[in-house]
């Protein structure tokens, strides 16, 4: 019999081996899955890095899909850094987009100087204020900030859902129901052939960085997630703190609102977050709240979703087998955090146990 006993702590060198070891795991799982359906392990994997990295085109897709992540995993762990489990990523990332969105339907003539800096700020206050209602509630009555935030991922689905086949329906679309696309002045512009939203993700990582890690309110919150008792004796006012935490994890993931939207879509849909919120809680958790950290799983996590893609065409592989490899690698890998925290010890008998077996 054994018995899970917490770690009192965890050395880099032994988190590094736990993490590789589960990693290992990982591919030998779904090797033998891949020859099991009739495909050479070692060719699967060599394509889906290809499919990630192999061209000029697979690597700029990789960071498409990567910055919105990063972006969102950054403002999620700012709320999990506090102990606020803030699960409405996905609803701060839609509202932002449809605040930002607002200013690029009736406003298509602004010049793009100053349109895609209002645009900003608006996702950025559209996130913060979704975000805003549960941190009060939490502060005001308790509630499970958990159950708030998630359902409130549904409000503004069904939200944006209304405006596509209603007051927002683009005339022009037959019928179909899709929102206008912006104009030209509404897109934000490429750099090195991608949206400028990668020089806004390394930007936020350096800023995060320091400001989790240099800054008093950073401490703040911190403290405040170790203790609320330990903050309070700080002198932290709980508060400020709880309320600017939350708006700016909300604001970050409006942020990603606005780059989804102007720089990707084009246009405001109901699939302007497509799971990015969710994603980004895991991105969070593995990269144990460090920016830096996330700046790498992020673009793995990006590599992993454009290498499946990739193999589903190269070898007509079923969308529901590149998930299931998607799906098992992060098993493994989230596997891996419970023994970075607890350990097996065999359980030795006490003389009562033995009583009771005799």
């Amino acid at each position: 019999m054994f018995r899970v006993v917490k770690k009192s702590e965890v050395t880099n060198k032994e988190a590094f081996i736990i993490r590789a070891t589960f990693i290992i795991f990982a591919f030998l799982a779904i090797g033998i899955f891949i020859a099991f359906l009739g495909f050479n392990p070692i060719s699967v994997y060599a394509t889906m890095i290809k499919g990630a990295f192999g061209s000029s085109y697979s690597f700029k897709q990789t960071l498409i899909k990567a910055i919105p992540l990063l972006i969102s995993a950054l403002g999620i762990s700012v709320a999990f850094k506090m102990k606020f489990w803030n699960i409405g990523g996905e609803g701060q990332i839609i509202m932002g987009a449809f605040l930002s969105s607002y200013f690029a339907l009736n406003f298509p003539e602004l010049n793009s100087f100053l349109l895609i800096p209002i645009m900003i700020l608006a996702g950025v206050i559209g996130g913060a204020l979704w975000a805003f209602i549960p941190a009060v509630l939490k502060w005001k009555w308790g509630t499970n900030e958990t159950i708030v935030t998630l359902m409130m991922n549904y409000i503004a689905l069904k939200f944006v859902t209304y405006l596509q086949y209603g007051p927002w329906k683009d005339p022009t679309a037959l019928g179909f129901p899709k929102i206008p696309n912006f104009s030209d002045n509404g897109i934000i512009p490429e750099f090195l052939g991608i949206h400028i939203g990668w020089l806004i993700a390394l930007l936020l990582v350096a800023c995060m960085y320091i400001f989790m890690n240099r800054s008093k309110k950073g401490y703040e919150i911190s403290i405040l997630g170790e203790s609320e008792k330990t903050a309070l004796y700080a002198g932290v006012n709980i508060k400020n703190t709880l309320i600017f935490a939350m708006l700016l994890s909300g604001g970050l993931c409006g942020l990603v609102g606005m780059i989804q939207a102007s720089g990707v879509s084009n246009t405001l849909s109901i699939e302007v977050a497509g799971g990015v919120g969710y994603t980004a809680i895991t991105i969070a958790w593995l990269s144990n709240l460090n920016s830096i950290v996330i700046l790498i799983v992020s673009v793995l996590f990006a590599a992993l979703v454009e290498g499946g893609s990739f193999i589903q065409t190269a070898f007509n592989i079923p969308e529901a087998v590149a998930l299931i490899i998607q799906s098992t690698i992060l098993f493994f890998i989230l596997g891996s955090e419970f023994f970075l925290r607890y350990k097996l010890v065999k359980k030795v008998a006490t003389p009562i146990d033995i009583k009771e077996v005799a």
